[in-house]
């Protein structure tokens, strides 16, 4: 056995690199990484690669570093989106900052476990401060806590589980459950309801106005519709940014009516939120602070890589008794009197260590250029309309709350929808800028949405003058 142990060493201490080798691959892909920066900016926003992925399966062999960053470079950066480009302005982009690679490489190499404060006390309070500088951001109180997520769809669904501990409701009762939000509010809410056990809850879409806010004139007289009728008024939900056209809904008057009946109160912010860092959305979104719960998307309106994302609750109680569990194994360890454990307040017990992804660029470059890049792109959100409104032919959306604005072109002939869903696929196919579109109530519009932090003047221009050209091309 002996020797069969130290034939077997040999072979695994291959996956532990001498300090050379760990500094050629280190160099070879900081290279790698140094030439994707230094061209994005001539780079394609989108590219249509004709050909499918080469089969990549894995082998018994090794492969050198080359190879497999000139496949990553031709199949899978070249391939798609280019996500980190200043050119990509569909969906709600966000970019990916250096430093938080950085970050994510030093909590890769050091493979600190942050679920739990007795195995890594120091990463838990990193990452316990930043939610509370969160929570003092969108006005919540010292006590409440929350939970660095992998996105706004886990950040929604440990709202719902949580607000339904709160409602202290028994499945019997599932189906009498009401939910008040609008067609605008994000997919994930309703997935989160159908994960959490309440696909039988009841949905009360709320009407928009002409500038898809919802519309709350009836919302009081219809909770008491609801509780005269045997129903159980549950879950309110409001957008700080919906995903469609950036609006904010009239968060401080829902949350008023909330209040009144008792009922849950979340605020969707996870694209709008960090806009709160200006003082001019701080005082257009009075009443988050009166939320119950709060989604937020640092990688999003933060501009962190992918897979960060944020929720804060009030009620620990009800956070602790949605998703705090212990085993055996994990007897050992001890709690801290101060510190909140990660896992306790959600469904992960292994996570990531993401605070060191958001820890390190907000130290690093402090909050001041945070704040001016976010309202960079809402005053480029208003550029954009304002250039394309002195444009024939064009209707706008309306006014952009934040930085995302809508825009359709109306032919003097034809199918208005038609047209534009011809001058979307024209203007991806032209790859310079990625723009996505929606439909609001059979409408077909084109959105841009400005978020990426090297998103500047420049690219709106360029856009524009892509806008422009494409249509002209199509009106021939």
């Amino acid at each position: 056995m002996i020797d069969k142990i130290k034939a077997l060493e040999k072979i695994a201490l291959q996956l532990e690199p001498d300090e050379h080798s760990q500094k050629d691959l280190t160099n070879k892909v900081i290279h790698h990484t140094d030439n994707f920066l230094s061209e994005l900016s001539d780079e394609q926003a989108y590219f249509q690669n004709p050909e499918p992925s080469e089969s990549d399966q894995l082998s018994e062999s090794p492969q050198d570093i080359e190879s497999l960053l000139q496949f990553l470079r031709t199949r899978v950066e070249h391939d798609g989106i280019n996500a980190a480009s200043g050119g990509h302005m569909g969906y709600v982009p966000g970019g990916g900052l250096y430093p938080s690679a950085l970050g994510d490489f030093l909590a890769a190499i050091s493979n600190k476990y942050a679920g739990i404060y007795f195995p890594a006390p120091g990463a838990a309070r990193m990452e316990n401060m930043l939610i509370r500088w969160m929570n003092e951001l969108m006005g919540f109180p010292n006590d409440a806590t929350g939970n660095l997520t992998s996105g706004g769809s886990i950040s929604n669904l440990i709202a719902v589980v949580t607000a339904r501990e709160a409602a202290e409701v028994k499945a019997k009762d599932f189906d009498k459950l009401v939910v008040y939000l609008s067609d605008q509010a994000h997919h994930s809410l309703q997935k989160a309801l159908r994960i959490a056990g309440l696909g039988e809850a009841q949905l009360r879409y709320l009407p928009i106005d002409q500038e898809f806010r919802i519309d709350i004139s009836s919302l009081d007289e219809t909770i008491q519709k609801d509780k005269d009728s045997g129903l159980i008024p549950f879950f309110i939900n409001a957008s700080l940014g919906t995903t469609n056209t950036g609006t904010i809904d009239p968060i401080e008057a829902m949350s008023l009516i909330a209040s009144k009946h008792s009922v849950w109160f979340h605020v969707d912010a996870a694209y709008g939120g960090f806009f709160r860092m200006l003082p001019e959305i701080q005082e257009r979104t009075k009443g988050v602070e009166k939320a119950d719960s709060i989604t937020l998307d640092p990688h999003k309106s933060l501009f962190l890589p992918f897979g960060t994302g944020a929720v804060l609750i009030k009620d620990l109680k009800s956070l602790y008794k949605a998703h705090r569990y212990t085993a055996d194994y994990l007897q050992d360890l001890v709690d801290s009197d101060s510190e909140v454990n990660a896992a306790d307040v959600s469904p992960e017990l292994t996570k990531h260590f993401r605070g060191l992804r958001m820890w390190l660029p907000l130290k690093l470059f402090g909050l001041k250029p945070f704040r001016a890049a976010l309202e960079e792109k809402m005053l480029l959100a208003r550029y954009f309309r304002e250039q394309l409104m002195k444009e024939p032919g064009f209707e706008l959306g309306p006014a952009p709350d934040l930085s995302i604005t809508m825009f359709r072109y109306i032919p003097k002939s034809g199918d208005a929808n038609a047209f534009n869903e011809k001058l979307i696929k024209a203007i991806q196919d032209d790859g310079r800028i990625f723009l996505s579109s929606t439909s609001i109530h059979n409408t077909f519009w084109i959105r841009v949405a400005i978020v990426v932090f090297r998103t500047h003047q420049s690219k709106i221009d360029l856009l524009l003058k892509i806008i422009k050209e494409k249509v002209v091309k199509m009106i021939r």
